[in-house]
């Protein structure tokens, strides 16, 4: 796999992961006898896990008597892995791989090596994948490893994995055949870890009564799905950065949920299936990822985030008389400017830019009060033949809960409602044939607010 894949260039200077196990010990054994005539430079590099107390200490000083027998550098660490998990909020696997992965990085850029060589073997994409499977993992989490693949620790750094297509049954005959002596971890027998069952129990039963098979067709379906998956992930980056590119309704599934996970990670924000779902299925309604926190997706597809908005109602108001035949006010951040005009005006609200709506000045009457939504409120916007209540109306829409309470509404003299910032016109207050004055109305927010676009 070396030379298909192109792994190891003639001189080229690598760190060698090495745990003191079978597998990374037959890969240091198998670099070191091909290393003389390639020119390769070898570094060993051990992370001592201390999960095993006198064992984990044993195998430090195992491995480095192995490299000191073949002649190499030897390098290595420990550190409390427990520890690191529980202030991580994480497994102590993924703690301990997440110190390792750091180490190794840390080692390979002090001996200028730009390789790290790992000892995953064939066997070890299978128990990937279930695990990975059985955890909710999406089509990239189910690809199978690559031969070669960036650090997690530093992406400057490769990792690269020569064993991958050997199962462990051919590890095992290589070890006997070289004489080569390794650690036992004792640890790796125990069926309570899951790693283990899958190994122990699950593959064995799977085989025996489903699949002989099983191994080469789980590698060969996690190359396929994670081709896959590297496609749609391709489409959804593309979308994200083109102008012009397709409405964010009309992608298929698969890509939108690729879309959302990006920006979500871009955010810094865990990516569950469920919170995926919520952001990709209702535009514009705000969902809670993290306490005082929330995130929506607007219509375009981008996602937006900010502190959660106390959802109170605002009892603050204030009347106006609509003296004269122009004038202007504002109301908290909204600066609102009106004129009246001969009419009549035949241009209908729907095709009225953004921040411009006309009414009958007439119906509407010589005085108005401006102020936020209040319980009961009804509204009757153009197209609907009766009033409705506007908490309704603000639920049809997908109007997040804290953004309701900021719209703005504008009342008659006697209390009816025929304005709402971000709705259609009024229908009982729109001009038409009769009109003989107009009230031309045009608002603009002063500054920064939660969205409101006309619904």
């Amino acid at each position: 796999m070396i030379a298909s894949q192109r792994l190891l260039e003639r001189g080229a200077k690598v760190v060698v992961a090495v745990s003191g196990g079978r597998d990374s010990m037959v890969l240091l054994h198998a670099l070191a006898r091909l290393a003389p005539d390639q020119g390769w430079r070898l570094v060993v590099a051990h992370f001592n896990h201390r999960l095993r107390g006198r064992e984990s200490n044993r195998d430090e000083g195992f491995v480095a008597r192995a490299a000191r027998k073949l002649g190499l550098t030897f390098e290595t660490e420990g550190a409390n892995v427990r520890a690191h998990a529980r202030q991580s909020g994480v497994s102590v696997e993924m703690a301990a791989r997440e110190l390792r992965h750091q180490f190794l990085a840390r080692i390979a850029r002090q001996h200028g090596c730009d390789q790290v060589a790992l000892a995953h073997h064939a066997d070890d994409q299978v128990e990937t994948f279930f695990l990975r499977l059985l955890r909710g993992s999406g089509g990239e989490g189910l690809r199978a490893m690559r031969p070669a693949s960036p650090s997690p620790a530093d992406a400057g750094v490769q990792l690269i994995r020569p064993l991958l297509e050997v199962p462990r049954a051919a590890l095992a005959q290589y070890a006997k055949a070289h004489g080569v002596r390794f650690r036992r971890d004792a640890s790796n027998a125990a069926t309570d870890v899951a790693r283990n069952w899958i190994r122990h129990r699950l593959l064995p039963a799977l085989e025996r009564r489903l699949q002989p098979a099983l191994r080469r067709t789980i590698q060969r379906f996690a190359e396929t799905t994670g081709a896959e998956a590297e496609f749609v992930r391709s489409v959804a980056e593309e979308w994200l950065v083109r102008k012009g590119a397709p409405d964010f309704e009309t992608l298929p599934p698969a890509v939108q949920r690729q879309a959302v996970h990006l920006q979500l990670r871009r955010l810094g924000v865990p990516a569950s299936f469920e919170l995926i779902e919520q952001l990709r299925r209702a535009p514009q309604q705000a969902v809670m990822t993290a306490p005082g926190r929330r995130m929506w997706r607007d219509a375009a597809g981008h996602l937006h985030g900010g502190r959660l908005v106390r959802c109170e109602f605002d009892s603050n108001q204030v009347g106006v008389e609509l003296r004269g035949r122009a004038g202007e006010l504002t109301f908290e951040n909204l600066a609102v400017s009106w004129r009246v005009v001969r009419g009549p005006r035949r241009r209908g609200s729907r095709h009225a830019p953004v921040g411009r709506e006309d009414f009958d000045a007439d119906k509407v009457g010589v005085a108005i009060v401006l102020r936020h939504w209040q319980p009961g409120d009804r509204f009757q916007p153009s197209g609907i033949d009766r009033p409705v209540k506007l908490q309704d109306l603000f639920v049809n829409a997908k109007v997040p809960r804290g953004e309701r309470h900021a719209r703005i509404v504008a009342l008659t003299p006697a209390g009816e409602v025929f304005w709402v910032e971000g709705l259609r016109i009024s229908e009982r207050f729109k001009c038409g044939p009769r009109t003989r004055r107009v009230l031309a109305w045009k608002w603009k927010r002063t500054r920064r607010n939660p969205a409101v676009r006309r619904i």
